[in-house]
């Protein structure tokens, strides 16, 4: 079992004895331009991140790594979320185990800014819903209001992907 769990550790975190380059700089290639993490393994450390997930608001979530214009998240969801808007971040949503329902579009109800280009809320009004099992693959666009919604003691796991997807300035005349 240890020999495992220095498996999964080194799958997860391949460069943790080494110096981590900065996030700027990582297409240099002297580091590994390659990231590989199996199923099993991201689905081990999701246990970590479920009990992480009971003891705070219902989700957890770590950056497997940063790239310049995007990072790779694990994400655990125990609870249904409250809604989000990313000004500028796509998401892609792999899921790898568990179902929810993802509402997307419509408009934020109670929309409060939280930092730069981060809206949240309590619901979405008008948006329309996607069940989502394992295997799908959902992508929400940056702009777009999303909430996962759960039944019951459902929870999902998912790879998600933040995008770098800035909104273009619009200018009026």
């Amino acid at each position: 079992m240890e020999d495992f769990s220095k498996e999964i550790w080194a799958q997860l975190f391949p460069a943790e004895s080494e110096p981590v380059a900065p996030v700027a700089s990582r297409h240099d290639h002297t580091e590994n331009p390659v990231a590989h993490w199996t199923s099993p393994v991201l689905l081990e450390r999701a246990v970590y991140l479920r009990k992480m997930a009971k003891m705070g608001d219902g989700s957890a979530s770590e950056t497997l790594r940063a790239y310049p214009q995007h990072h790779v998240m694990l994400s655990v969801r125990n609870r249904s979320g409250i809604a989000e808007l990313h000004e500028n971040f796509a998401d892609w949503f792999f899921v790898l185990e568990g179902r929810a329902t993802l509402v997307t579009g419509g408009t934020v109800v109670k929309a409060q800014t939280i930092g730069p280009g981060e809206i949240r809320g309590t619901s979405i009004s008008g948006g329309q819903s996607q069940e989502l099992k394992a295997g799908d693959v959902a992508y929400v666009a940056a702009g777009q209001p999303h909430q996962f919604l759960l039944t019951g003691n459902a929870g999902i796991t998912s790879l998600v992907m933040k995008i770098d997807q800035p909104q273009p300035d619009i200018a009026f005349s």
